[in-house]
């Protein structure tokens, strides 16, 4: 089990996620929503171990994760919003570096890497650089690379970006075996209607607090709203969407 307790970040003094608490279960696909700046990056960083909390902290398995860190981080498979990748590598030698810096075996490592691209549509372009890739390629690479060491915890920060239709529709899938798996995974977006379709519970931030946590069907009737995009207007959005609409509208046609 992941657990988050009241965990804090402070930037310069300004709070970017504030006392928040929370637990992950193997095998329990939970959503993170919320607008921009609510807190949801800096959440999944300091649950990865890439930023270091000002208060509280993260458990796995009972331990906290800050006292062995690199051994917590060997069990996650992260897929970030920002796609960071060394260009001038091919698909093929991005794989292979994520699987030796992961120790996996030279022979299995090359089976992975080469059925993994087969399976993402990218074989035909494993030699090409990553500069010439496009986005949603290059989003599958990231995807592959968090997968290729079969990791416990999967985290994912919209994952969606970029990807064509059949890539969406087969990784919604993949998102639903991981945890019937065992797996615990986290999915961050702004996608609502997908949270809505593939996850079993949602976490909605706001503010850089949790606003509701359940599943998609107890927080449509603890609101009684019809669907998690009413739900979540009523929770964080403060803006009349409707009016702003119509403004930009307006705006366009003068």
């Amino acid at each position: 089990m992941l657990q988050v307790r009241g965990l804090t970040k402070r930037f310069h003094g300004i709070p970017a996620v504030e006392d928040i608490s929370f637990e992950l279960r193997p095998g329990e696909l939970c959503g993170c929503l919320g607008p921009n700046g609510s807190g949801k990056t800096t959440t999944i960083k300091m649950l990865i171990g890439l930023l270091e909390p000002s208060a509280g902290g993260v458990w796995y398995g009972g331990q906290k994760v800050s006292q062995n860190l690199i051994q917590y981080r060997s069990r996650i498979g992260y897929v970030p919003e920002e796609q960071h990748l060394y260009s001038y590598l091919s698909g093929a030698e991005y794989l292979e570096l994520v699987g030796q810096l992961r120790c996996i075996p030279e022979k299995l490592l090359r089976e992975k890497t080469s059925r993994l691209l087969e399976l993402f549509s990218l074989d035909g372009d494993r030699h090409q650089a990553l500069s010439a890739y496009s986005k949603g390629m290059k989003q599958k690479i990231l995807i592959a690379a968090a997968l290729l060491h079969d990791p416990e915890i999967v985290i994912l920060d919209e994952p969606f970006s970029g990807l064509d239709v059949n890539t969406a529709l087969v990784l919604k899938q993949l998102l639903r075996r991981l945890a019937g798996e065992g797996k615990i995974v986290l999915y961050s977006s702004h996608v609502l209607e997908v949270v809505e379709r593939v996850c079993s519970r949602v976490i909605i931030l706001h503010k850089g607090r949790i606003a509701a946590d359940g599943s998609v069907a107890g927080l449509r009737d603890l609101t009684k709203l019809p669907n998690l995009e009413e739900v979540f207007s009523q929770l964080v959005v403060e803006q009349d969407t409707e009016r702003i609409a119509e403004e930009i509208l307006e705006a366009m046609r003068r």
